[in-house]
Parts: C-alpha cells; structure tokens; sequence
C-alpha cells in the first residue's frame, strides 16, 4: 500500500495544492505483524494518552492485544504511553450503532483521560464513532480495521444517526491504517463477503456519479473514478483468492476497499463509491432501527442492493425511459434527454443482476432479498423513498421517481 500511496500522493499534488492536501495519511500497512507497527507508530509520534477504542468483539480480536503493545512500547522506554480502553457499548438488539449515546460515550473519555489520539479498533461502524469523536475533540485518530468488510476506514465523512435518521456528517479521517493480515484473514466469512459487496456497489455508484455529472452538474474528478474503478476491477478478478480467503486474496480486498477510501478522500465526498444502493442500504437500516430488529452487515445491503439498482436501470434503458418521445418521456428533464444515449451507454459498463448475485454467491454473500432478510414491501418503499435520505445527491433512482411523481400529477385522474 505504500507503493499505491505515494502513487495517489503523486497524482493527487498533480491536480492542486487542496487535493495534494485531501490525502493527509502518514502511513498506510496491509501486511502481517502490521499490529506492532501500529504500536511503534503510536509511541513514535509521541502520543501522551492514547484511547483505543473496541467493541466487545473487537477487543478480544484486536483490542487486547494493541494494549498490551503499546503497554511494552512503554516498559521498554520507548516513549510515556498511557493507554486506555474505551468499550462502545451496544443497545438494546446488541448492535454497536453510530448515534448519540456511542459518539458522546467516547467523547465523554476523551475530555476524561486527555487523550490526544483515538486508535480505532473495528469495523465501519466504529471507525464512525471514532473520526466524528476525534473530529469534534481536536485530535487524530489512527485506523487498525479488523475485518476487510466495508471501504470507510480513511473516509472523511461520518454516516451518523440523530434521532434515527442517517446524516453523513463532515470530519476526519485517519492519520494511518495498520491493517494486519493475521487479524483480517480470522475475520468471519460473512464480513468477508460484506467487504465485497462494499466494493461490487462502485458497479452503480460510479454511474451514479457520472450521472449527477451530466444532468446536474454535480462536481466530478476523473481521477477519483478511475481508482475506484481498478479497485473494482481488481477485485472481481480475484473472486476466487477472496472466495478462499487466501492471505493473498484477503489482502487485496482490504487494499481494494482502503483504495476506494482514498478516492473518497481525494475528492473530498463519497460519490466514488456511494450511489443509489447505498441509499437504500441507509434506508433499510434507518426502518430497522425504527422496528427494533437488528441490523443487517452494511456490505451485505449494498451487494444485494447494486443488484436491485442494476436490474432498475438496465429495464429504464430496454424501455427507452429518457428518449425523446417516450412514455412518459413528456416528464422527463430536457438535460437527462439530451444525454440518454451516453446515460445507456454507461449502464450497460454495469452486470446485470443474475452476473452481480454469481460474483456474491461466490464468496458467501447473500444475493436474494430473501436471503438478505428485507421484505418486498420494504424494498418497494425503498426504491419509491431511498434517494431522499441523500437529498443533495441526483441519483438516475431520484430522477426515475421524481419523474414518475410529475408524470402522475400532470395525468388526468391522478388525484
């Protein structure tokens, strides 16, 4: 990763003074005995009172071991680490969440001890805790993922729920990542599959964004897609390595989502790798939190649901939706007509649901609705609603429905 970092740096300094200036990362390790480097880097940047924060199962992966290191950093006089160890505590249906009471139980840590760095042990959620918490306190906070399952480790933007709706919030993001591969390569199988279904999504939120581009003007940084894009590429053609959970095939996934990461970061926001299917994967977990149920693994939302988003819009580009003269093409933006030929072009760069559920199905993700767990009533009210929860984003999901809602307004007995 330091190869592709540097590259990136290169790149990115290239294009400007503020995207040189986006990826702000010290270091970056996918390698095995990548937990005592974290250890080492702490202690060497001279971080005084070091949190790391866990949830229960991560501190039995992780957490436990990270202290004790950085606790023999300091016996070897290495530097004057205090260590401390945050737990975020789950609600009522054992889910560690991103909300309120996680962020201020954090916060409340950090003004206790005076903690000048956080050390994020976990997975996406707590890495949201972590970056909002570092954020609103003024100080780093340094990436150690567990499990290759989501692309947010180096994101900026902090998916927060306030009273139960979903509000990506701007932060930070980390100052390094030690991903170790005897950690990620004892991850369940299901994070695993999570992970690639993180990374299959880029499929719709690539288009997504060159969509928002073309009808909306919508800001766009070629350079940014094209990362996402070979990540992508390179992880659909090991399939078979992540499949086999293979130190080889682990490591590419984790550098595959960590590569996504950096593309959010050198753009500044997450249209590289967030569209419409992670609309509705942030729709149905708002709705489970409202009924009490547990949550669903964010990657395993976003697989599925890139494959409900893809049979969508390749069904809008059989039935001609934006040509000029088509039902109901009388409602549809002149600026969404005058580029539907390079719009169907772009679709058809997405697999087509049954090539997205093979790709699932072959590392051990579902790839039903069924086998995900979302009901069909929940899903059509997704595809009717989802885009609303990223009101600033013009998704083709958004422009199908705001279509159809003029269409149905201007048609005769549509009261």
């Amino acid at each position: 990763m330091t190869d592709i970092l540097n590259r990136i740096r290169e790149l990115a300094a290239g294009l400007g003074e503020p995207y040189r200036q986006a990826i702000d990362l010290d270091e970056i390790r996918v390698e095995t005995g990548a937990l005592q480097l974290a250890a080492h880097y702490v202690t060497k940047k001279n971080y005084r009172n070091v949190i790391v924060a866990v949830d229960q199962n991560t501190y039995e992966a992780v957490g436990k071991q990270l202290v004790m290191l950085l606790e023999t950093e300091k016996e070897r006089g290495s530097g004057e680490v205090d260590v401390y160890t945050t737990m975020i505590q789950p609600d009522a249906e054992g889910d560690v969440i991103a909300d309120e009471a996680s962020l201020i139980e954090l916060i409340l840590d950090v003004q206790r001890w005076e903690a000048n760095v956080i050390v994020a042990c976990g997975g996406g959620t707590l890495h949201d805790i972590c970056r909002y918490a570092a954020y609103t306190t003024g100080i780093p906070f340094v990436s150690v993922p567990t499990a290759p399952s989501v692309d947010g480790f180096n994101s900026k933007g902090a998916p927060i729920l306030l009273r139960g709706e979903k509000k990506t919030i701007p932060a930070i993001g980390p100052k390094a990542i030690f991903a170790d591969l005897d950690v990620l390569v004892q991850a369940p199988p299901e994070l695993v599959a999570a992970g690639f279904g993180d990374m299959l999504g880029k499929y719709t939120s690539l288009f997504d964004w060159r969509f928002g581009s073309w009808t909306a003007d919508e800001p766009y940084l070629e350079l940014a897609a094209e990362i996402t894009r070979k990540a992508l590429d390179k992880c659909v053609a090991s399939v078979d390595a992540i499949a086999a959970r293979s130190e080889e095939g682990i490591c590419l996934l984790m550098s595959s989502l960590i590569e996504s990461g950096l593309a959010m970061l050198l753009f500044g926001q997450s249209h590289p790798a967030s569209g419409a299917e992670h609309h509705l994967s942030h729709y149905w977990e708002m709705e489970y939190l409202r009924l009490g149920r547990r949550q669903l693994l964010h990657g395993a939302k976003v697989g599925v649901a890139s494959m409900e988003i893809a049979g969508l819009y390749h069904r809008l580009v059989n039935e001609g939706f934006g040509a000029q003269g088509i039902h109901p093409a009388a409602a549809v933006p002149p600026q969404v007509t005058a580029c539907w030929e390079q719009i169907c072009q772009e679709i058809q760069l997405i697999p087509d649901p049954h090539q997205l559920g093979e790709l699932l199905a072959a590392v051990g993700g579902p790839n039903t609705m069924e086998q995900l767990g979302v009901e069909p009533g929940l899903l059509e009210r997704s595809l009717r609603e989802a885009h609303r929860v990223r009101p600033g984003r013009h998704t083709l999901l958004r422009a199908y429905n705001e279509i159809n809602e003029t269409f149905a307004e201007e048609s005769p007995g549509s009261e």
